[in-house]
């Protein structure tokens, strides 16, 4: 059976089967030149059930500057040093790989930023082809997506003070993309104006991550009932009906045994996924499994960051594991993952609008999850940072449903989910009788 690449990352913390080397035989006959991974084309019905490729980017003596919009004259004939420009850089020429849906770029040190733009392409399972020699597929052509850029923000993450964060398996990395069923990926990450490209971060690697099989059908189901960790008070909301975390698919192998609580929730904290809106939602499951696995096992953490998710059918999911009722610390926002819950919904809402399933949800789930812990969905708490955009032991005024920008310089969750929150908060009161 054909081995992904482990990750060495995550080799301190996790043992892994998925051992294989990168391949260096380059396809002349294709428009865009693509690198090979050994028996990639030949045996990629034959991968495990999920997995992950790590592959070292390599530096890019030049590569086309980019246009306004992200793309570059000549893409077509780039090769494996880029086109004929002057910007300096890292990435991979077009690759052939063994087949994935979700990828991000990790590099060695946590505390480390990325001061550049990271960008990816794909080729779609079905575009084309290659055999292993390097062939067109049969049906002679092939097609790429657009680049696309990673968001490099490292705002979600978990806390500086966390034994988490000071784990020596945690590594940097851009926000995790779900790109679909792919079997090629070509890379380029350009340092900014000004800055070297040996000022990049060290260790670059883009991680690819197979996400397996769906686990058999189940039902959405109300989680097994746990005693919250603080009385109900009179404005406990309705609990939600909840897809735990077997439903979806999780591999309880891969994340740390055992669990890491706080005190309560005081601030429920809004997210999106910043990738794409188009996909259909029996696909969620996957999306799911391929995030916990980035954060796990290419970025070092100790489950998947989020304790929460939300589709856009409106279907919730468990994130983080530790019970759906108790106060978990996950790594969604930071410097203010104590006491806090994270909820990310799938997809990027910058341009568009949560429709009503999603919004109605997270009322829903907030109402719940506030009213277990004593909280007002529309009320405000003082909140003390342990460190981020707000140094460590600044304490500011967040409303108990927040958006991430409002503890973090960042865009999440996109302008149209955001512009929504004060919907939220309002059905989340009424939900609780207020």
């Amino acid at each position: 059976m054909r081995a992904f690449t482990a990750s060495p990352f995550a080799a301190s913390r996790f043992a892994s089967p998925f051992m294989a080397t990168v391949g260096a035989a380059c396809s002349a006959a294709l428009a865009v030149p693509l690198v090979l991974l050994p028996g990639s084309a030949a045996q990629a019905a034959d991968v495990p059930a999920g997995g992950l490729q790590s592959l070292p980017l390599q530096p890019l003596k030049a590569l086309q500057p980019l246009d306004a919009g992200g793309g570059a004259a000549g893409d077509a004939a780039e090769g494996a040093a880029g086109g004929s420009g002057s910007a300096a850089g890292q990435g991979l020429p077009a690759t052939a790989t063994e087949p994935f849906s979700l990828l991000g770029i990790v590099w060695t040190d946590a505390d480390a930023e990325l001061h550049g733009r990271a960008q990816v392409r794909t080729r779609a399972i079905g575009d084309g082809g290659t055999d292993e020699a390097g062939g067109d597929g049969e049906d002679g052509g092939e097609e790429w997506s657009p680049w696309r850029d990673l968001e490099a923000d490292p705002a979600h993450t978990p806390d500086p003070d966390s034994a988490e964060a000071a784990d020596p398996g945690v590594r940097g990395g851009t926000a995790p993309l779900w790109v679909g069923p792919s079997d090629g990926v070509q890379v380029r990450v350009l340092p900014d104006d000004g800055a070297a490209a040996e000022g990049l971060p060290d260790g670059l690697r883009l991680e690819l991550i197979d996400t397996g099989q769906d686990a058999a059908p189940e039902a959405v189901t109300q989680p097994q009932a746990v005693a919250p960790a603080a009385a109900a008070g009179a404005h406990e909301g309705p609990r939600p009906p909840i897809v735990i975390r077997s439903g979806w698919g999780a591999d309880e192998s891969l994340r740390e045994s055992g669990f890491v609580y706080t005190d309560t929730v005081k601030t429920v904290f809004v997210h999106h996924t910043a990738g794409t809106n188009d996909y259909s939602c029996s696909e969620a499951p996957s999306i799911l499994r391929g995030i916990y696995r980035y954060h796990v096992e290419s970025q070092g953490w100790r489950d998947v960051g989020y304790n929460f998710f939300v589709d856009r059918c409106g279907t919730i999911y468990e994130g983080r594991a530790g019970g759906v009722a108790e106060p978990v610390q996950g790594a969604h926002t930071l410097g203010f993952n104590h006491n806090s819950m994270g909820v990310a919904v799938l997809g990027t809402y910058s341009s568009t609008k949560p429709n009503k399933d999603i919004t109605d949800n997270l009322s829903l789930l907030t109402a719940w999850k506030l009213g277990l812990h004593g909280g007002d969905p529309q009320g405000t708490r003082n909140r003390t940072s342990s460190g981020g955009k707000h140094a460590a032991g600044t304490t500011i005024k967040l409303k108990n449903v927040s958006g991430h920008r409002d503890a973090y310089s960042t865009d999440c969750p996109g302008g149209e989910l955001y512009a929504s929150l004060g919907t939220i908060r309002s059905t989340a009161a009424r939900l609780q009788g207020r």
